[in-house]
Parts: structure tokens; C-alpha cells; sequence
């Protein structure tokens, strides 16, 4: 017959000790999984607006990032860069600053003309394309999707992401496309700044959004971009200058253990300028916006 409580030749002192210490171990493996968690940091090239690409790809490893994010007029010239340079000068380039092509942006090609970017996409190594072109309403998802298929076939063959960035549309509306989309190869580059500056609203979104959410801008609304401003008011965009919280959106990302790319962003005003007068400021203030995060998720961490 058992030990009456079920503990056989174990004492009930022993069997308290080891349970106190097989949670504490619990704890203590929740609490190192919490604080393994981090944010995928690349750089979006239209940071520094039209400066020369390689004084910009030599200030990437400085911002504690690796990878790039190239992208075209009217926001940069990069991706013309490339091209008026010619691609083994690009990977020449590349492999001396010791960065990597993440993401392609082309908002000017649209989700249905992806096809040459794609491509290149492939030959510098970029997984993902992010564009615009978002719908608003359930019917449009499912009718997008749909169009898009032999795109996202095309998406398959060349070993890229597809991701659309909302820009206007409703929280509603990002999460139609993301429950409409397939999963692999379609997902959601989601922009803040368009949305209601509410923490619990976006992180509520990209707990919705889970695996669907490819790419993230740490981009607030601030005073908008959409006309010039003092310098300090512009600024307001990034993250830690304006009122955003991104605490809670932050601890959204680590509960679905987000494994995209983050870009801490804004716009200047005119478009094709950095958004601080040197390459040197720009990453200063790109730096200062990573310290911020990983701190915001630090304190979130915290037991």
C-alpha cells in the first residue's frame, strides 16, 4: 500500500523543499526567457535621406544594427544609388561596411508590380519587401488576397515576405488583411503613427496580428510630418521624445515573441533630407532610439 499521502518514502518537508525550488526554477527560466528577448534593430537608409550610400552604410554598425532597409525617391535615393553604381560595386560596398540587406522598401511599385524588386531582392540577400497599399474592409482583404496570389507565388519562388504597411486604414482593417492573408509569404508592416496614440489599442493590435506582423516601426505620431516644423517638434516622432508609451506595445511584442525587424522612424519634412543636418546626428539619434526601447523593455522584464 502507498504512503497515505501519496509521497511515499519522501518527506513532506523534502517534498515542499523541492517544489519551492522547482518553481523558483520555473521562475527563474520564465524570467531568463523574458529578458532573452530582443528587439531585431535595421536601419531604414531614408533616415539619412540623399546622403551617399556608402557614408550611410558605414553608420549602421554604429546604431548596433547590421542590416538595412533601402529605400527609393522620393523619401532617398538609394535604391537609384545602387543602380547608377552598378551591383558588384554595391556588394563591394556592403561586404567592407559589414552590412546586410534586410528589407527593400517600395511604396512607388505598389503590392502589384513587386515583380523586378523581387528579384533583386534575391541577389542582395533581402527577405522581406514592404510597400503600401492596404485595403479597409473585410470584402477588400479577401478580394487583395486573391489577387494577389500568382504575386505571392512569385513572393515563394524568390524567397521573400510580402509586407503591407498600413497607412490611414483602421486597426479593424489591418487585422481583416492579416486574417485574410496567407501565412508565409504576406504579413503586416505596421506604422503606429497612423493609428490612435493609444498603447493598449496597438498592443492589443499586435497581440492580434501574432506571426502576421513581419515588420515593426517604432514611429509615433508626435506632431505629425505632413508640414515643416521646428527641428525639436519634428523629433517628436521617435520614440521617447513624443508621449507615446511604447511599454505596452513593447511587452506585446516579447508575449508573441516577435521575430521581425524593428526600425526606429520618422519623416523629416521636405522628404529626401536626413532628419538631422549629419549622417553623425542622425545615428546619435537612432542610437539614442534603441537605448530607449531596449530600456522601456528592460523595465518591462523586470519581476
Amino acid at each position: 500500500m502507498g504512503h497515505p499521502t501519496g509521497l511515499g518514502t519522501l518527506t513532506r518537508r523534502a517534498f515542499l523543499a523541492q517544489s519551492t525550488a522547482a518553481a523558483a526554477g520555473l521562475a527563474l527560466a520564465g524570467r531568463a526567457s523574458a529578458e532573452a528577448f530582443r528587439l531585431r534593430y535595421i536601419v531604414a537608409s531614408s533616415m539619412y535621406g540623399r546622403l551617399p550610400l556608402d557614408e550611410v552604410l558605414g553608420e549602421v554598425p554604429k546604431t548596433g544594427a547590421t542590416h538595412i532597409d533601402i529605400w527609393p525617391e522620393k523619401h532617398a535615393n538609394h535604391r537609384e544609388q545602387i543602380e547608377a553604381m552598378g551591383r558588384e560595386r554595391f556588394a563591394e560596398l556592403l561586404a567592407r561596411r559589414g552590412v546586410t540587406v534586410g528589407i527593400l522598401t517600395h511604396y512607388d511599385l505598389g503590392p502589384f508590380a513587386l515583380g523586378p524588386a523581387m528579384a533583386s531582392a534575391q541577389e542582395f540577400g533581402a527577405r522581406v519587401i514592404v510597400t503600401g497599399g492596404m485595403p479597409k474592409t473585410k470584402a477588400q482583404a479577401a478580394a487583395f488576397v486573391a489577387n494577389m496570389k500568382p504575386h505571392l507565388a512569385q513572393a515563394e519562388k524568390h524567397g521573400v515576405v510580402l509586407a503591407i504597411e498600413n497607412h490611414g486604414e483602421s486597426a479593424d482593417a489591418i487585422r481583416h488583411l492579416a486574417d485574410a492573408a496567407p501565412a508565409g509569404r504576406m504579413g503586416v508592416a505596421l506604422a503606429p503613427y497612423h493609428l490612435p496614440q493609444e498603447s493598449a489599442l496597438l498592443a492589443r493590435l499586435i497581440a492580434d496580428l501574432g506571426p502576421r506582423l513581419v515588420y515593426f516601426y517604432a514611429w509615433q505620431h508626435g506632431k505629425g510630418c505632413m508640414q515643416k516644423l521646428p527641428k525639436e517638434e519634428e523629433l517628436l516622432q521617435m520614440p521617447g521624445r513624443g508621449p507615446l508609451d511604447f511599454g505596452p506595445l513593447l511587452a506585446a511584442l516579447r508575449r508573441i515573441d516577435y521575430k521581425g525587424w524593428t526600425s526606429v522612424f520618422m519623416h523629416p519634412v521636405p522628404r529626401g533630407i536626413p532628419i538631422l543636418p549629419t549622417a553623425a546626428e542622425v545615428t546619435a539619434e537612432i542610437l539614442r532610439a534603441h537605448r530607449h526601447l531596449d530600456e522601456r523593455l528592460a523595465e518591462g522584464a523586470a519581476p
